[in-house]
């Protein structure tokens, strides 16, 4: 049955109001723990608490590090009808499908684990180790590969299990899950991947950097990920660490690789930090200033903002200004993209093909794409 039909026929019977709220499991053990317990009371179907207000919270769910509660006014309640919606929520929750101990285990600490980092991160203290009950029995203190995974559909059934099948399945190795905020998730891989990648790497006989390895391996989790199950979703992945010490640092840079990535470059997907450095001076840049030094930019003509221009130039910058490479992925004539260049830099005075110019234009663009125009 629903929350919501929970919610219509408990108001019928009760004759009284009520809430559906979803709360912070800390703000749950918080209640708990005001009320004299030694411990908190665990969030299981049915649980009630009495809490500031004169309300009262029962637990209907629990999903990851939030508890789904029903509140109403103690008031309105017999001591007798308190203990019926008690039973009758524990005893019509759900039926899932069991679970290994093990494996709820795992999930648990991997919870446990995300809420930690989390709070590490809202406070600002980036040079924390993870406690050494937090490592997953030491596996922390090993060198893994991070990915950041960001969905943008909510997923509401069997979220962590699901996908810790298929990067496992992916991978053929065994990863780390561990999730964040809400469709936010940390994934450590072992090293084994990047050595696996370098070895099928040259029996290809094209042998590339770790750093080209890791955003191909990219790449390819996210194809796997957008198809078979958060559809919609950005991926980035940072250079091996220790997790033990350095996961609340590394976390905090991919999520700014997202956030950077979604916000310079709409339209992609994969983000890597080794490729976003301008992008993170200029994001550091206040709005303001930006704004300014737009206006007194784009004074000088409108013809970047052109899309055939902004088009011809996203292409000859990213095949590293080569003329040649830049017309063949345009499908034009040489001669035609040199045409387009010269009308630029008559307009404009800047000669992308000049080292110096192009760092500007550049600029430009990457302004262009965060800075509304007065």
């Amino acid at each position: 049955m629903s929350t919501a039909q929970w919610k219509e026929q408990l108001e019928q019977i009760l004759n009284s109001p009520l809430r559906v709220l979803r709360i912070d499991l800390q703000e749950w053990n918080n209640a708990s723990l005001e009320q004299g317990a030694l411990t908190p009371l665990e969030a299981v179907p049915g649980a009630s608490l009495n809490v500031a207000g004169g309300r009262i919270w029962y637990a209907v769910r629990m999903e990851r590090a939030h508890v789904e509660v029903i509140e109403l006014e103690a008031d309105a309640l017999s001591e007798i009808e308190r203990r019926l919606v008690g039973w009758t929520i524990e005893n019509m929750k759900p039926v899932k499908p069991s679970i290994p101990h093990a494996a709820q285990e795992a999930e648990r600490q991997a919870v446990e684990l995300g809420v930690w980092i989390t709070d590490q991160l809202e406070q600002g203290r980036l040079d924390n180790e993870v406690p050494e009950a937090m490592t997953f029995g030491g596996r922390l203190f090993s060198d893994m590969i991070p990915f950041l995974l960001v969905s943008e559909h909510e997923r509401l059934r069997n979220t962590y299990a699901e996908l810790e099948k298929l990067l496992n399945s992916f991978f053929i190795e065994e990863v780390m899950l561990i999730p964040l905020k809400e469709q936010e998730w940390l994934i450590l891989g072992p090293m084994s991947l990047l050595s696996d990648a370098e070895n099928e790497d040259r029996s290809e006989g094209d042998e590339e950097t770790p750093r080209e390895l890791l955003a191909s391996m990219c790449s390819g989790l996210h194809g796997m990920l957008a198809s078979e199950w958060v559809g919609e979703c950005h991926l980035a992945v940072g250079e091996p660490i220790g997790p033990a010490k350095a996961i609340v640092e590394t976390t905090s840079l991919l999520r700014e690789t997202v956030f950077l990535g979604r916000k310079f470059h709409v339209g992609e997907n994969v983000h890597l930090p080794w490729m976003l450095h301008l992008e993170r001076l200029l994001g550091s840049i206040p709005e303001s200033r930006r704004a300014e030094y737009m206006e007194q930019l784009l004074n000088r003509s409108d013809v970047l903002l052109e899309p055939e221009i902004l088009m011809t130039l996203e292409t000859f910058f990213r095949l590293d200004c080569n003329v040649s490479e830049t017309a063949k992925k345009l499908y034009i004539h040489r001669n035609t993209l040199l045409y387009r260049l010269d009308k630029l830099k008559q307009e404009t005075g800047l000669d992308v093909r000049m080292f110096r110019d192009a760092v500007l234009v550049k600029i430009i663009l990457l302004l262009y794409k965060v800075t509304k125009r007065k």
